[in-house]
């Protein structure tokens, strides 16, 4: 792991960032978009994130290229809502288990302390012990479960729906 960099996310990790939520998209139900997502589309989804504030992105980055992401992001829409974040986070199929998802949210977290947050969320699709077990570490508490959300590849879905405190 002394081979990765953490750093503020680029343009430029859009082509790595876009293969690594593709393969998402296209293998699993983590994420409940159905179709591949464009350049274009995930250029858009950075400009949401900045250097300071509530909402920022880290990438994970070995030999250059990027291996994984971790963000926080708008919770809902209306204004009530300005306080609490929507976190996620995504690593290349051949880099989990390795502790990389835990540097990348203390890596965020750490960033957010001092901003006006009061809560994260993160919605995690079942099963998935490896998330799952990360988000408790990091002091996330499991509020519940959505039965069968979604539907992907044919099938239902549950999301447990995780909270962390964070002031």
């Amino acid at each position: 792991m002394t081979d990765i960099t953490i750093r503020m996310a680029e343009r430029a990790d859009l082509p790595a960032l876009l293969d690594i939520y593709n393969h998402y998209i296209l293998t699993t139900p983590i994420t409940f978009d159905i179709e591949p997502r464009t350049l274009a589309q995930r250029q858009a989804w950075l400009e949401q994130f900045s250097p300071a504030g509530r909402y920022r992105c880290f990438v994970a980055v070995r030999a250059d290229e990027p291996v994984g992401w971790a963000c926080s992001a708008q919770f809902k829409e209306k204004a009530a809502y300005a306080t609490t974040i929507e976190t996620s986070i995504y690593l290349a199929p051949d880099e989990h288990r390795h502790g990389l998802g835990r540097r990348l949210y203390e890596t965020l977290f750490d960033a957010l302390k001092g901003e006006d947050i009061h809560r994260a969320y993160a919605g995690i699709t079942l099963p998935n012990d490896a998330s799952v077990g990360v988000h408790k570490a990091l002091g996330f508490r499991l509020i519940g479960v959505q039965p069968e959300v979604g539907r992907k590849f044919g099938q239902y879905w549950d999301v447990a729906l995780f909270f962390r405190e964070m002031d």
